[in-house]
């Protein structure tokens, strides 16, 4: 049998790859139309597809390649508090249990009505738009669990932002899985869209759906923070200063003047220009970006600092005394203590090296230290 050509393959790294992620690469720069893989600092193993990959395709769609959770993302806003509003205990305490009412984590007890930009029957199948109707109008406005989270940090001026990470709740996973259904197996492991029939039309058009699902259900999460900071404080959000992109997507991008589908997954678009967030861990600083728009990594960055560790070994290798001592002076709801421990800091790679395996990416525009973490576990 002839071997496949290989698809062009560069990387940003803070360290060699790992005999699993090279593997997992390999097969993927071998799937049919693969024309190109960027692998950025923060890659790390996950299911068929690596996080923190960018791959470009001709005529071919892999709904795997972007993710279940299409359209996850974050968004960063400014209030007008200065963050010594968080320096003791008991304000920190009523802006966490203020925020387990206002943004749940799994979903509201009542549907929130679906803005207009998101009509069911827009989606490819009727199952669909009926998960829309159910699931979809419960979960709008919610954060999600595992390493989604909700976070106030202090910038280099004093000021208070508010960062979050979430995406598209069950929609994306449900899209996601019907289409990976539909499409055709390879070898590798990698199910693929012809993306010039109906099959890959439905996936771009729900893809686009999820990805609006999961814009407005972070700003939806950003007005139930403003509600509150304003009750608790009287402070005013300065929408203006908002930030807002996803890291889980697939569009068409030009390169040396031919179009490709760019599938991100943990991958972040930096655009010459495009603004962005790179979080750190629950105990490490965040950066606001600027794109550089450099066409080597299809114009992409990281989407965070990547784990170094599965939740797995986590769990085995941090314990709770070992996660107080790594999140230091951060406030947390101290009794789910024992179920963050694979969000310790250590199970993460260092933020500053990845911000510095990627300087020709993006541009440092701001840098956020965390005052107080608030996660669905």
């Amino acid at each position: 049998m002839v071997e496949p050509q290989l698809a062009e393959l560069q990387t940003w790294l803070t360290e060699p790859l790992t005999s699993a992620v090279a593997e997992s690469v390999s097969r993927l720069r071998a799937a049919e139309g693969v024309k190109k893989v960027c692998l950025m600092p923060d890659v790390h193993l996950a299911a068929e597809v690596c996080v923190g990959a960018v791959v470009a395709t001709e005529g071919a769609l892999y709904p795997q390649a972007v993710g279940g959770d299409i359209g996850c993302g974050m968004a960063a806003l400014r209030f007008d508090l200065e963050a010594e509003a968080l320096s003791n205990e008991r304000p920190a305490g009523a802006v966490l249990a203020a925020l387990y009412r206002s943004v749940p984590s799994n979903k509201h007890r009542q549907a929130v009505p679906l803005p207009e930009a998101l009509r069911p029957a827009d989606l490819s199948e009727q199952t669909l738009a009926k998960l829309a109707t159910r699931d979809g109008a419960v979960q709008l406005g919610t954060l999600g669990r595992g390493n989604h989270f909700l976070e106030f940090q202090v910038d280099e001026a004093g000021q208070l932002w508010v960062m979050l990470h979430s995406g598209s709740r069950a929609m994306g996973q449900a899209i996601t899985a019907l289409h990976v259904s539909n499409g055709e197996p390879n070898r590798f492991g990698l199910r693929g869209l012809d993306a010039e029939t109906h099959l890959g039309a439905a996936y771009l058009k729900d893809v686009a759906w999820a990805r609006k699902y999961a814009t407005e259900n972070r700003l939806a999460m950003l007005r139930a923070v403003e509600e509150l900071m304003s009750r608790l404080f009287r402070a005013d959000a300065d929408w203006k200063s908002l930030i807002h992109a996803d890291h889980n997507h697939v569009q068409r991008e030009a390169y040396g003047g031919r179009s490709y589908f760019v599938h991100r997954k943990g991958a972040q678009s930096a655009a010459d220009g495009e603004s962005g967030v790179v979080p750190g861990s629950m105990g490490a600083a965040s950066f606001h970006t600027v794109g550089r728009g450099c066409a080597a990594s299809l114009s992409s960055c990281s989407h965070g600092a990547g784990r170094r560790m599965s939740r797995t070994e986590a769990r085995q290798e941090i314990t709770s005394k070992s996660f107080q001592r790594q999140v230091g002076g951060l406030w947390y709801d101290h009794r789910r203590v024992d179920r963050l421990r694979d969000e310790s800091p250590g199970a993460y790679k260092n933020i500053r090296e990845v911000m510095r395996a990627q300087r020709e990416l993006v541009k440092i525009v701001r840098k956020l230290r965390p005052l107080l973490s608030y996660k669905g576990v």
